[in-house]
């Protein structure tokens, strides 16, 4: 096949056919090429968006953005970006920018109400889609939630979306476009009034609706300003989910109103000192992180485990435990007795009136730990004869059962670790999180019975893992641990390829329980980059990302980590950064 004429060649991927016609130029399927030419084939944008187009005419041309380019929203936009989600987003770039960059940008956001555009003056266009208006080629998936359609002249930027996270996303895109080209040219034609920004031709949507993170706060406690960052840099990512683990067996992390020792109690201690000060979020807390993560599209849930990892309830109020000696000691809850299903649904309907996610997390993994004594409790005794319960298994479905219906009194959906799937759930009403990379067997149990699924295995998307064979602190299973290139390459899809699927992979979700993370440094130190990785393989699609580009993109946004005083982990120098050990 003869190449096109230079003059009017256009770099694009994943088209259907080998020449289509846009703006009536030809269009050649392109291969995107590694090493030099990767940074003019891919924009710089991590995750890499799914399909994008440049022509060769307008690689020298750009879209400067300065402190006086102004955000159009037609009407359509408006009503979805109201103003105070605008002053928000404002506040958001113009920050970080500052931040970041150095730069002194203003983005300010103004209603298009005559519909008339001074097509001299360079601006940015917020139009939401119209009724047959396809963003991305592909029928089926143009209506996914974050799907924007991006467009860049050197007088003028489009961003068509469906919705606030589509509109979000189509900025952010352009944005991190802007921070690239600043970085990569330093010193050059740049200064402090103005981004520069490559004419790029982006139709984008996530591969997977559910992309997330979850943090173990029970452990060991971060903070409020900790979380919002982390959200900030999901939102960068693309990221979407974040799952909040806030109870477990060191301590209580939610302030409950009809339980209050549950914090002046429970929240005493962590992993590595059972008398450290209580440490937990208000309920004022609670509120402005939601009010943040909703303006960031990205929608929190919280996990309250049960029946297992209840050690820190059960401190606050004993009479509620399992009993247990030793080291797992209160593990559980009583599953024998009513009051502990009454106190386990006054919970849960706070936590929703807090949260408002329509989804909870109930646990549900690890119970044999800590349950050998229940066959020992009166009230246990009892509920197995009246329920004909053979054994502590039959006992743990139960409860996990009855615990399902309270919550699906508040919520949609009820969430559960994978040993959830014993239990005989609902499948339409719950969503397992298959965790136990070693038990396959568990992850085809549940697709097979039709539940939705979040993969989230140990290996590679346990952050908690190590990330390079010369790393001590952390963990490893026989032998193996979770590598940048591994969470990268992360690729649900090879998992199920041969299960019978009456369920669906929603997505993935990294999990980082903090065992071994006693600081923030030591949590930067375990997320970034692997978070970028994390994005990579929960938006880009397994045939679209490019590992040259991610690693060629990514050595920029070590500049980014630095200026934003984040203790990352360098993959291309890791003498540079060494392990933070706590």
């Amino acid at each position: 096949m003869a190449l096109p004429n230079p003059s009017s060649a256009i770099i694009v991927n994943n088209w259907e056919n080998d020449f289509k016609i846009i703006n009536s130029e030809k269009v050649l399927q392109f291969e995107v090429l590694a090493d030099k030419q990767v940074q003019d084939t891919c924009p710089a944008i991590i995750p890499l968006p799914n399909k994008y187009s440049l022509l060769v005419v307008n690689r020298s041309k750009f879209f400067y953005l300065k402190t006086n380019t102004v955000i159009i929203l037609d009407k359509g936009a408006a009503k979805i970006i109201n103003p105070r989600l605008r002053n928000q987003w404002q506040t958001l770039f113009k920050t970080n920018i500052q931040r970041l960059l150095d730069l002194d940008l203003d983005f300010s956001f103004n209603e298009n109400r005559n519909q008339s555009l001074n097509e001299s003056i360079p601006s940015i266009m917020l139009n939401l889609a119209r009724p047959g208006d396809k963003l991305i080629s592909d029928a089926a998936i143009a209506t996914k939630t974050g799907s924007y359609r991006l467009s860049i002249s050197p007088n003028r930027v489009v961003i068509t979306a469906n919705d606030q996270s589509g509109f979000l996303y189509g900025l952010i895109s352009l944005i991190q476009l802007g921070i690239h080209e600043n970085i990569n040219n330093q010193g050059s034609m740049l200064n402090s009034a103005q981004l520069r920004i490559p004419c790029w031709q982006i139709q984008d949507q996530p591969n997977y609706e559910w992309r997330g993170l979850m943090l173990d706060e029970s452990r060991h406690f971060f903070g409020k300003a900790e979380v919002e960052k982390l959200l900030t840099w999901m939102a960068y990512y693309k990221l979407n989910r974040f799952h909040w683990h806030l109870t477990d067996e060191p301590g209580w992390r939610i302030q409950m109103n009809t339980y209050p020792k549950l914090t002046t109690i429970g929240a005493i201690g962590n992993k590595t000192d059972s008398t450290a000060p209580a440490m937990y979020y208000t309920q004022a807390d609670i509120k402005e992180v939601i009010t943040y993560a909703k303006a960031l599209g990205i929608t929190v849930i919280p996990e309250i485990d049960m029946p297992g990892h209840a050690t820190a309830a059960n401190r606050a109020y004993p009479e509620n435990s399992g009993g247990g000696v030793g080291k797992f000691a209160n593990f559980t809850f009583n599953p024998g007795r009513d009051s502990t299903y009454s106190f386990l649904t006054n919970i849960l309907r706070e936590v929703q009136g807090l949260f408002g996610s329509k989804m909870v997390h109930l646990g549900g993994d690890e119970v044999s730990f800590g349950n050998g004594s229940w066959g020992q409790l009166p009230a246990v005794k009892n509920l197995m004869t009246s329920r004909h319960l053979k054994d502590n298994k039959e006992v743990e479905a139960y409860f996990l059962r009855r615990m399902a219906d309270s919550a699906l009194q508040y919520n949609d959906k009820i969430l559960t670790w994978d040993e959830g799937v014993d239990a005989g759930l609902d499948a339409n009403k719950t969503i397992i999180f298959w965790w136990r990379h070693d038990k396959i067997g568990a992850l085809k149990h549940a697709i097979e019975k039709g539940y939705d699924v979040v993969m989230c295995p140990r290996i590679p998307l346990y952050f908690d893992f190590v990330q390079d064979s010369s790393h001590k602190v952390g963990r490893k299973w026989a032998g193996k641990y979770a590598s940048l290139q591994q969470v990268f390459d992360f690729d649900p899809a090879s998992y199920t390829i041969n299960m019978e699927s009456k369920g669906k992979v929603l997505g993935l979700q990294a999990n980082l329980w903090t065992e071994t993370v006693h600081t923030v440094q030591r949590l930067d130190f375990m997320l970034f980059p692997r978070m970028a990785a994390l994005a990579a393989a929960a938006w880009t699609k397994k045939t679209v990302r490019q590992i040259d580009h991610f690693e060629n993109t990514l050595k920029s946004e070590l500049y980014l980590y630095n200026k934003a005083g984040i203790d990352y982990y360098n993959p291309f120098d890791p003498a540079y950064t060494p392990e933070v050990k706590k």
